[in-house]
């Protein structure tokens, strides 16, 4: 990937980097990030660009398709990378969460404690210790660690890996993706839409 060539469009969209990377690092992927919400990020386009750069090319999140994918979802799922944390009203789906033996929800409470958080919305005690474990973090016993930016790049990345996503990323399949990720077409077109401006930037 041509990271200059990256950085013009990104300047042209509104979303200069400033203080150049001279490879694909933190500044570049914040701009990249904002440029996908199609808003101004602040300091947790900073986090997220941090996390990227620490993160992506351990999971080979490294090509135009690939990042075009991850990033497009994860605006999605965060409605632009506004919320690390699952609006809890509750609502029927989420009183669904108590006692869920597919989450591993089982104790008193848990429901709520282990709502969806991160870009990718890790939901459920199950899959916060599993998270956790991979990771090094006490995601069952400090939740909120998971709503951190830069850690929710990390878990997403996870998530990414062991559910085989470069691949269907490199088949440009969004359907499929979404449903890995959201485990139906949920959204859809708001992902398709996301998908389009990262493209527009990437490719």
């Amino acid at each position: 990937m041509n990271v200059l060539q990256l950085q013009a469009r990104l300047a042209a969209l509104g979303r200069d980097p400033g203080a150049q990377d001279d490879v694909l690092g933190p500044r570049t992927y914040a701009a990249l990030f904002a440029a996908v919400a199609a808003r101004d990020l602040g300091d947790v386009g900073i986090q997220l660009g941090a996390g990227a750069a620490a993160h992506f090319p351990a999971y080979a999140i490294d090509t135009p398709l690939r990042l075009s994918h991850f990033i497009a979802q994860a605006a999605h799922e965060s409605e632009g990378f506004r919320f690390f944390r699952e609006i809890w009203g509750p609502t029927p789906a989420q009183r669904r969460y108590e006692g869920s033996a597919d989450l591993g929800n089982t104790k008193a409470g848990d429901g709520r404690r282990f709502c969806g958080r991160g870009i990718f919305q890790l939901t459920g005690r199950a899959n916060y210790a599993t998270a956790g474990a991979k990771i090094g973090l006490d995601l069952v016993n400090h939740p909120e660690l998971a709503e951190d930016p830069a850690t929710s790049v990390l878990i997403a990345c996870l998530y990414w890996q062991t559910h085989g996503l470069n691949a269907l990323a490199d088949a440009d399949d969004v359907v499929s993706v979404t449903r890995k990720i959201n485990g139906g077409a949920n959204g859809l077109a708001d992902r398709e839409a996301m998908l389009a401006r990262a493209k527009a930037v990437l490719l």
